[in-house]
């Protein structure tokens, strides 16, 4: 007995709007059953007392601690700018404005 039918499929295809004839209906009923069969003998296997990984080894953060240093001054940051005006980086204008 298939744990999917042609209809489910035929169903599924309608959903993703994806046309499919009665051939390919058959054939995608036969390999969704076989994905579903194996999903469910992972879930066998699968133990309580094993607990869920996301990945094969443990993992470790390498971030620093986060200490608050200080920055750039305004006139340090704007000392390197090709062209600045009322203490802001000013930059050529790259639209028009419509009226």
């Amino acid at each position: 007995m298939t744990a999917i039918s042609r209809e489910e499929v035929a169903h599924l295809a309608r959903l993703a709007r994806l046309a499919v004839t009665d051939e390919e209906l058959d054939m995608f009923a036969g390999q969704l059953d076989v994905i579903l069969q194996s999903v469910a003998r992972v879930g066998e296997v699968a133990a309580e007392d094993i607990p869920p990984t996301s990945h094969s080894v443990p993992l470790t953060n390498v971030f620093r601690p986060d200490e608050p240093r200080p920055g750039l001054t305004r006139a340090a940051a704007l000392a390197g700018a090709p062209d600045s005006a009322e203490d802001r980086f000013r930059v050529p204008r790259i639209l028009d404005e419509e009226e």
